[in-house]
Protein backbone atom coordinates (compact mmCIF):
# COMPACT_ATOMS: atom_id res chain seq x y z
CA UNK A 1 0.00 0.00 0.00
CA UNK A 2 1.18 3.79 -0.33
CA UNK A 3 2.09 5.26 2.97
CA UNK A 4 -0.05 7.82 4.30
CA UNK A 5 1.43 11.12 6.41
CA UNK A 6 -1.02 13.34 7.99
CA UNK A 7 1.53 16.19 9.22
CA UNK A 8 -0.46 19.50 8.70
CA UNK A 9 2.58 22.68 8.51
CA UNK A 10 -0.14 24.80 10.68
CA UNK A 11 -2.46 23.52 13.91
CA UNK A 12 -3.21 19.74 14.53
CA UNK A 13 -3.93 16.49 12.97
CA UNK A 14 -8.06 17.17 13.45
CA UNK A 15 -10.90 14.45 14.16
CA UNK A 16 -11.96 14.23 10.62
CA UNK A 17 -8.46 14.42 9.33
CA UNK A 18 -7.52 11.18 11.34
CA UNK A 19 -10.79 9.47 10.03
CA UNK A 20 -10.43 9.70 6.85
CA UNK A 21 -6.66 8.97 6.86
CA UNK A 22 -7.79 5.87 8.99
CA UNK A 23 -10.42 4.91 5.93
CA UNK A 24 -8.09 5.46 3.29
CA UNK A 25 -5.56 3.10 4.88
CA UNK A 26 -7.85 0.37 4.38
CA UNK A 27 -9.57 1.51 0.70
CA UNK A 28 -9.54 -1.17 -1.73
CA UNK A 29 -9.37 -3.93 1.03
CA UNK A 30 -12.00 -3.80 3.01
CA UNK A 31 -14.33 -6.36 1.58
CA UNK A 32 -11.34 -9.33 1.44
CA UNK A 33 -11.25 -8.81 5.28
CA UNK A 34 -12.11 -11.67 7.28
CA UNK A 35 -10.06 -11.39 10.30
CA UNK A 36 -7.94 -8.61 11.60
CA UNK A 37 -5.25 -8.37 14.88
CA UNK A 38 -5.09 -4.78 16.35
CA UNK A 39 -2.01 -4.10 17.88
CA UNK A 40 -2.21 -1.27 20.20
CA UNK A 41 0.61 -0.49 23.05
CA UNK A 42 -1.06 -0.63 27.11
CA UNK A 43 -2.27 1.80 29.45
CA UNK A 44 1.48 3.55 29.90
CA UNK A 45 0.83 4.56 26.73
CA UNK A 46 -2.52 6.39 27.30
CA UNK A 47 -1.29 9.92 25.38
CA UNK A 48 -0.31 7.75 21.78
CA UNK A 49 -3.92 8.49 20.94
CA UNK A 50 -3.59 4.87 20.10
CA UNK A 51 -6.86 3.36 22.04
CA UNK A 52 -8.86 6.22 19.94
CA UNK A 53 -7.37 5.16 16.64
CA UNK A 54 -7.90 1.59 17.63
CA UNK A 55 -11.54 2.07 18.14
CA UNK A 56 -11.99 3.83 15.23
CA UNK A 57 -10.23 1.16 13.22
CA UNK A 58 -13.05 -1.07 15.39
CA UNK A 59 -15.82 0.36 14.25
CA UNK A 60 -15.35 0.64 10.75
CA UNK A 61 -14.39 -3.27 10.40
CA UNK A 62 -16.53 -5.09 13.25
CA UNK A 63 -19.34 -5.81 10.91
CA UNK A 64 -17.10 -6.73 8.03
CA UNK A 65 -14.85 -9.31 10.08
CA UNK A 66 -13.50 -10.67 12.91
CA UNK A 67 -11.32 -8.81 14.97
CA UNK A 68 -8.77 -9.90 17.82
CA UNK A 69 -6.40 -7.04 20.16
CA UNK A 70 -3.29 -7.59 21.30
CA UNK A 71 -1.79 -4.92 23.51
CA UNK A 72 1.64 -4.93 23.21
CA UNK A 73 2.38 -5.61 26.96
CA UNK A 74 6.16 -6.24 26.88
CA UNK A 75 6.50 -7.47 30.26
CA UNK A 76 4.16 -5.17 31.70
CA UNK A 77 1.01 -6.00 33.99
CA UNK A 78 -2.34 -7.10 31.71
CA UNK A 79 -4.31 -3.97 31.04
CA UNK A 80 -8.01 -4.40 33.49
CA UNK A 81 -11.45 -4.02 32.05
CA UNK A 82 -11.38 -0.39 33.87
CA UNK A 83 -8.15 0.67 32.13
CA UNK A 84 -9.07 -0.84 28.86
CA UNK A 85 -12.60 0.91 28.99
CA UNK A 86 -10.80 4.69 29.87
CA UNK A 87 -8.13 4.03 27.18
CA UNK A 88 -10.36 2.61 24.43
CA UNK A 89 -13.47 3.77 24.86
CA UNK A 90 -17.48 2.25 25.49
CA UNK A 91 -17.72 0.54 21.77
CA UNK A 92 -14.48 -2.00 21.66
CA UNK A 93 -15.54 -5.41 23.72
CA UNK A 94 -13.39 -6.41 26.97
CA UNK A 95 -13.80 -10.17 25.62
CA UNK A 96 -12.07 -9.26 22.37
CA UNK A 97 -8.64 -8.37 24.35
CA UNK A 98 -5.70 -10.87 24.31
CA UNK A 99 -3.24 -11.02 27.24
CA UNK A 100 0.57 -11.25 25.66
CA UNK A 101 2.37 -13.48 27.72
CA UNK A 102 6.03 -12.71 27.03
CA UNK A 103 7.21 -16.11 28.21
CA UNK A 104 4.87 -18.27 27.17
CA UNK A 105 2.69 -17.49 23.91
CA UNK A 106 5.85 -17.20 21.67
CA UNK A 107 7.60 -18.58 19.06
CA UNK A 108 11.07 -18.34 17.76
CA UNK A 109 11.18 -17.55 14.67
CA UNK A 110 15.07 -16.67 13.66
CA UNK A 111 18.19 -15.27 14.74
CA UNK A 112 20.00 -11.75 14.37
CA UNK A 113 23.97 -13.49 13.56
CA UNK A 114 26.31 -12.76 16.09
CA UNK A 115 28.59 -11.03 13.44
CA UNK A 116 25.33 -8.46 12.11
CA UNK A 117 25.10 -7.57 16.41
CA UNK A 118 28.90 -7.37 16.82
CA UNK A 119 29.30 -4.92 14.28
CA UNK A 120 25.87 -2.97 14.86
CA UNK A 121 27.39 -2.82 18.84
CA UNK A 122 31.10 -1.74 17.74
CA UNK A 123 32.24 -4.87 19.69
CA UNK A 124 30.12 -4.38 22.83
CA UNK A 125 27.80 -7.72 22.62
CA UNK A 126 28.53 -10.68 20.04
CA UNK A 127 26.26 -13.09 20.67
CA UNK A 128 23.24 -14.07 17.44
CA UNK A 129 19.85 -12.94 19.29
CA UNK A 130 17.08 -14.80 18.92
CA UNK A 131 13.87 -13.43 17.25
CA UNK A 132 10.47 -14.33 19.18
CA UNK A 133 7.25 -13.35 18.84
CA UNK A 134 3.62 -14.08 19.93
CA UNK A 135 2.32 -16.71 17.93
CA UNK A 136 -0.72 -14.79 16.57
CA UNK A 137 1.34 -12.54 14.52
CA UNK A 138 2.51 -15.23 12.71
CA UNK A 139 -1.08 -16.73 12.07
CA UNK A 140 -1.81 -17.03 8.35
CA UNK A 141 -5.86 -16.15 9.37
CA UNK A 142 -5.01 -12.86 9.85
CA UNK A 143 -5.54 -10.64 6.74
CA UNK A 144 -4.37 -8.22 8.15
CA UNK A 145 -2.65 -6.88 11.16
CA UNK A 146 -2.67 -3.16 13.00
CA UNK A 147 0.22 -2.24 14.79
CA UNK A 148 -0.60 1.00 16.21
CA UNK A 149 1.68 3.12 18.44
CA UNK A 150 3.64 6.64 19.51
CA UNK A 151 6.82 7.37 18.59
CA UNK A 152 8.51 9.05 20.87
CA UNK A 153 11.75 9.16 22.87
CA UNK A 154 13.04 5.53 24.15
CA UNK A 155 16.28 4.99 26.56
CA UNK A 156 16.38 1.33 24.71
CA UNK A 157 15.93 1.67 21.04
CA UNK A 158 16.35 5.30 20.41
CA UNK A 159 13.05 6.46 19.08
CA UNK A 160 10.04 4.01 20.16
CA UNK A 161 7.66 2.28 17.84
CA UNK A 162 7.69 1.05 14.75
CA UNK A 163 8.74 -2.66 14.94
CA UNK A 164 9.44 -2.51 18.72
CA UNK A 165 6.18 -2.87 18.85
CA UNK A 166 6.56 -6.35 17.65
CA UNK A 167 9.60 -7.47 18.88
CA UNK A 168 9.55 -6.73 22.08
CA UNK A 169 5.76 -5.79 22.67
CA UNK A 170 4.86 -8.61 21.62
CA UNK A 171 8.60 -10.53 22.00
CA UNK A 172 9.61 -13.26 24.14
CA UNK A 173 12.33 -13.18 26.66
CA UNK A 174 15.07 -13.77 24.73
CA UNK A 175 14.73 -10.50 22.26
CA UNK A 176 13.82 -8.78 25.24
CA UNK A 177 16.68 -9.71 27.66
CA UNK A 178 19.21 -9.08 24.49
CA UNK A 179 17.69 -6.11 23.24
CA UNK A 180 17.44 -3.93 26.43
CA UNK A 181 21.32 -5.36 27.73
CA UNK A 182 22.25 -4.67 24.30
CA UNK A 183 21.38 -0.90 24.46
CA UNK A 184 22.27 -0.46 28.05
CA UNK A 185 25.82 -1.74 27.33
CA UNK A 186 26.11 0.80 24.26
CA UNK A 187 24.81 3.32 26.26
CA UNK A 188 21.33 5.16 26.56
CA UNK A 189 22.84 8.41 26.13
CA UNK A 190 24.12 7.72 22.64
CA UNK A 191 20.68 6.71 21.58
CA UNK A 192 17.78 8.01 22.90
CA UNK A 193 16.02 10.51 20.36
CA UNK A 194 18.10 9.11 17.59
CA UNK A 195 17.01 6.67 14.82
CA UNK A 196 19.38 4.17 13.50
CA UNK A 197 21.08 2.77 17.11
CA UNK A 198 22.43 -0.44 17.43
CA UNK A 199 18.69 -1.91 19.05
CA UNK A 200 16.99 -0.47 15.92
CA UNK A 201 19.81 -1.77 13.40
CA UNK A 202 18.60 -5.69 15.25
CA UNK A 203 14.65 -4.38 14.93
CA UNK A 204 15.36 -3.86 11.27
CA UNK A 205 17.50 -6.70 10.52
CA UNK A 206 14.23 -8.83 12.30
CA UNK A 207 12.10 -6.75 10.33
CA UNK A 208 13.33 -7.80 6.57
CA UNK A 209 13.98 -11.33 7.31
CA UNK A 210 11.38 -13.07 9.26
CA UNK A 211 8.59 -10.80 9.02
CA UNK A 212 7.97 -9.33 5.79
CA UNK A 213 5.32 -11.78 4.56
CA UNK A 214 3.38 -10.90 7.66
CA UNK A 215 0.48 -8.27 6.39
CA UNK A 216 1.55 -6.16 8.75
CA UNK A 217 0.63 -2.24 8.29
CA UNK A 218 2.00 0.37 10.84
CA UNK A 219 -0.49 3.40 12.27
CA UNK A 220 2.11 5.97 14.24
CA UNK A 221 1.51 9.08 16.09
CA UNK A 222 3.79 11.88 17.24
CA UNK A 223 1.77 13.55 20.54
CA UNK A 224 2.83 16.13 22.90
CA UNK A 225 0.51 16.41 25.75
CA UNK A 226 -0.43 18.83 28.89
CA UNK A 227 -1.91 16.90 31.57
CA UNK A 228 -4.00 14.93 29.68
CA UNK A 229 -4.46 16.86 26.76
CA UNK A 230 -3.25 15.79 23.88
CA UNK A 231 -2.37 16.80 20.64
CA UNK A 232 -1.72 14.61 17.52
CA UNK A 233 1.27 16.76 15.59
CA UNK A 234 1.49 13.74 13.39
CA UNK A 235 0.03 10.71 11.81
CA UNK A 236 1.80 8.02 9.58
CA UNK A 237 0.01 4.94 7.97
CA UNK A 238 1.96 2.01 6.25
CA UNK A 239 4.61 -0.79 5.91
CA UNK A 240 7.89 0.99 4.67
CA UNK A 241 10.29 2.68 6.95
CA UNK A 242 10.01 5.95 5.74
CA UNK A 243 6.51 6.58 8.00
CA UNK A 244 8.73 5.67 10.53
CA UNK A 245 11.34 8.08 9.37
CA UNK A 246 8.82 10.86 9.22
CA UNK A 247 7.45 10.08 12.36
CA UNK A 248 11.04 10.03 13.68
CA UNK A 249 12.12 13.49 12.40
CA UNK A 250 8.42 14.88 13.85
CA UNK A 251 9.37 13.69 17.14
CA UNK A 252 12.12 14.80 17.49
CA UNK A 253 11.16 18.22 16.93
CA UNK A 254 7.97 18.08 19.40
CA UNK A 255 9.33 15.93 21.71
CA UNK A 256 12.82 16.46 22.44
CA UNK A 257 13.30 19.80 24.91
CA UNK A 258 16.20 21.68 25.14
CA UNK A 259 17.98 23.60 28.11
CA UNK A 260 20.45 26.03 27.97
CA UNK A 261 22.08 25.05 30.81
CA UNK A 262 22.37 21.78 33.10
CA UNK A 263 19.21 22.25 35.49
CA UNK A 264 19.86 21.69 39.61
CA UNK A 265 16.82 20.88 40.84
CA UNK A 266 13.93 19.00 38.82
CA UNK A 267 11.18 17.60 39.89
CA UNK A 268 8.71 15.07 37.70
CA UNK A 269 4.92 13.90 38.66
CA UNK A 270 3.93 10.40 37.75
CA UNK A 271 -0.10 10.27 37.11
CA UNK A 272 -0.79 7.31 39.29
CA UNK A 273 -3.07 5.64 37.08
CA UNK A 274 0.20 5.37 34.63
CA UNK A 275 2.91 4.57 36.69
CA UNK A 276 2.25 1.89 39.15
CA UNK A 277 6.01 0.90 39.37
CA UNK A 278 9.89 2.39 39.32
CA UNK A 279 10.08 0.32 35.85
CA UNK A 280 7.73 2.85 34.66
CA UNK A 281 8.39 5.27 36.81
CA UNK A 282 12.02 5.36 36.28
CA UNK A 283 11.41 7.65 32.76
CA UNK A 284 11.58 10.34 35.28
CA UNK A 285 15.29 9.76 35.37
CA UNK A 286 16.62 8.43 32.09
CA UNK A 287 14.17 11.31 30.02
CA UNK A 288 15.86 13.56 32.48
CA UNK A 289 19.55 12.92 32.57
CA UNK A 290 20.94 14.56 29.97
CA UNK A 291 19.43 17.59 31.42
CA UNK A 292 20.20 17.43 34.84
CA UNK A 293 23.34 19.18 36.73
CA UNK A 294 26.28 17.52 38.69
CA UNK A 295 25.55 17.24 42.11
CA UNK A 296 21.87 18.12 41.28
CA UNK A 297 18.55 16.60 42.71
CA UNK A 298 15.51 14.74 40.94
CA UNK A 299 12.46 14.44 42.75
CA UNK A 300 10.07 12.36 41.49
CA UNK A 301 6.21 12.55 42.59
CA UNK A 302 4.47 9.25 42.51
CA UNK A 303 1.47 8.55 44.24
CA UNK A 304 0.87 5.72 42.49
CA UNK A 305 4.30 3.69 42.59
CA UNK A 306 3.67 0.72 44.99
CA UNK A 307 6.26 -2.05 43.78
CA UNK A 308 9.28 -2.38 41.69
CA UNK A 309 8.89 -4.37 38.84
CA UNK A 310 5.91 -4.99 36.66
CA UNK A 311 6.46 -8.66 36.65
CA UNK A 312 7.19 -10.60 40.07
CA UNK A 313 10.62 -12.28 39.64
CA UNK A 314 11.33 -8.85 37.61
CA UNK A 315 10.42 -7.39 41.15
CA UNK A 316 12.22 -9.37 43.42
CA UNK A 317 15.47 -9.00 41.49
CA UNK A 318 14.88 -5.12 41.59
CA UNK A 319 14.61 -5.72 45.59
CA UNK A 320 17.52 -7.99 45.73
CA UNK A 321 20.05 -5.39 43.67
CA UNK A 322 19.13 -2.04 43.38
CA UNK A 323 19.49 0.65 41.36
CA UNK A 324 23.37 0.64 42.03
CA UNK A 325 24.77 1.99 39.06
CA UNK A 326 25.85 0.80 35.27
CA UNK A 327 29.67 -0.10 36.87
CA UNK A 328 28.47 -2.50 39.71
CA UNK A 329 25.35 -3.64 37.84
CA UNK A 330 27.66 -4.46 34.44
CA UNK A 331 30.34 -6.50 37.51
CA UNK A 332 27.14 -8.17 38.81
CA UNK A 333 26.39 -9.61 35.30
CA UNK A 334 29.88 -11.27 35.34
CA UNK A 335 29.06 -13.45 38.71
CA UNK A 336 25.23 -13.61 39.31
CA UNK A 337 23.56 -16.28 37.47
CA UNK A 338 19.90 -14.67 38.00
CA UNK A 339 20.89 -11.63 36.79
CA UNK A 340 22.52 -13.00 33.62
CA UNK A 341 19.21 -14.99 33.43
CA UNK A 342 17.41 -12.01 33.09
CA UNK A 343 19.54 -9.17 31.42
CA UNK A 344 16.28 -6.64 31.03
CA UNK A 345 16.45 -6.35 34.30
CA UNK A 346 20.30 -5.43 34.86
CA UNK A 347 19.74 -2.87 32.13
CA UNK A 348 16.53 -1.62 33.80
CA UNK A 349 18.90 -1.37 36.78
CA UNK A 350 21.25 1.00 34.86
CA UNK A 351 18.81 2.66 33.60
CA UNK A 352 17.28 3.65 36.58
CA UNK A 353 20.50 4.61 38.21
CA UNK A 354 21.91 8.08 37.49
CA UNK A 355 25.56 6.84 38.64
CA UNK A 356 26.21 9.04 41.51
CA UNK A 357 25.78 11.95 39.55
CA UNK A 358 22.84 13.09 40.71
CA UNK A 359 20.38 12.62 43.58
CA UNK A 360 17.10 10.79 43.34
CA UNK A 361 14.26 11.14 45.67
CA UNK A 362 10.91 9.21 44.97
CA UNK A 363 8.22 11.02 47.31
CA UNK A 364 5.84 7.72 47.74
CA UNK A 365 2.91 7.07 49.63
CA UNK A 366 2.40 3.16 48.89
CA UNK A 367 6.21 2.02 49.82
CA UNK A 368 8.12 2.08 52.81
CA UNK A 369 11.27 4.01 53.93
CA UNK A 370 13.11 0.83 53.75
CA UNK A 371 11.73 -0.49 50.43
CA UNK A 372 12.52 2.74 48.92
CA UNK A 373 16.06 3.01 50.45
CA UNK A 374 17.07 -0.72 49.99
CA UNK A 375 16.58 0.00 46.20
CA UNK A 376 19.02 2.57 46.39
CA UNK A 377 16.99 5.64 46.14
CA UNK A 378 16.27 8.41 48.81
CA UNK A 379 13.04 8.21 50.47
CA UNK A 380 10.27 11.24 50.93
CA UNK A 381 6.94 11.31 51.50
CA UNK A 382 4.58 11.51 48.76
CA UNK A 383 1.75 14.13 50.88
CA UNK A 384 4.93 15.94 53.05
CA UNK A 385 6.61 16.84 49.90
CA UNK A 386 3.44 18.20 47.47
CA UNK A 387 3.07 20.21 50.04
CA UNK A 388 6.20 22.44 48.73
CA UNK A 389 5.93 20.98 45.81
CA UNK A 390 2.16 20.85 44.51
CA UNK A 391 1.52 19.77 40.98
CA UNK A 392 -1.54 21.16 41.04
CA UNK A 393 -0.02 24.91 41.23
CA UNK A 394 3.13 24.23 38.95
CA UNK A 395 3.55 24.75 35.27
CA UNK A 396 5.85 22.54 32.75
CA UNK A 397 8.84 24.50 32.64
CA UNK A 398 10.64 26.48 34.98
CA UNK A 399 8.97 27.60 38.13
CA UNK A 400 9.92 30.37 41.23
CA UNK A 401 8.35 28.65 44.56
CA UNK A 402 7.32 30.94 47.08
CA UNK A 403 10.40 30.90 49.02
CA UNK A 404 12.58 31.73 45.93
CA UNK A 405 13.60 28.41 45.31
CA UNK A 406 13.74 27.75 41.43
CA UNK A 407 12.46 24.09 40.12
CA UNK A 408 12.13 22.79 37.05
CA UNK A 409 9.13 20.61 36.59
CA UNK A 410 7.95 17.93 34.64
CA UNK A 411 3.88 16.68 34.27
CA UNK A 412 4.68 13.54 32.34
CA UNK A 413 7.81 12.13 31.73
CA UNK A 414 6.84 9.54 28.81
CA UNK A 415 6.03 12.10 26.36
CA UNK A 416 9.66 13.53 25.37
CA UNK A 417 13.28 13.39 26.70
CA UNK A 418 14.95 16.89 28.16
CA UNK A 419 18.98 17.53 27.18
CA UNK A 420 21.00 20.46 27.92
CA UNK A 421 21.97 21.31 23.92
CA UNK A 422 25.75 20.37 24.95
CA UNK A 423 24.72 16.83 25.35
CA UNK A 424 22.58 16.08 22.80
Amino acid sequence: MKSIIVKPEKGLVTDSMLVEAIKSSLAGRMDDLKKVLIIPPDFTRFHSLAGKISSIYYNLLKDRCEIDILPALGTHEAMTESEVLEFFGPDVPFDRFIVHNWKTDVVKIGEVPADFVTEVSEGLVTNAIAVEVNKLIMDKSYDLILSVGQVVPHEVVGMANYSKNIFVGCGGNTMINQSHMLGAFYGMERMMGRDHTPVRKVFDYAEQNFIKDVPLMYVLTVTTAVQNDVSLHGLFIGRKREVFEEAVSLAQQKNLTYVDEPLKKVVVYLDEKEFKSTWLGNKAVYRTRMAIADDGELIILAPGVRKFGEDDRNDELIRKYGYVGRDKVLELTKTEKDLQENLSVAAHLIHGSSDGRFSITYAVDKLTKEEVEQANFIYANYKETTKKYDPKKLKDGFNKLPDGEEIYYISNPALGLWADRNKF
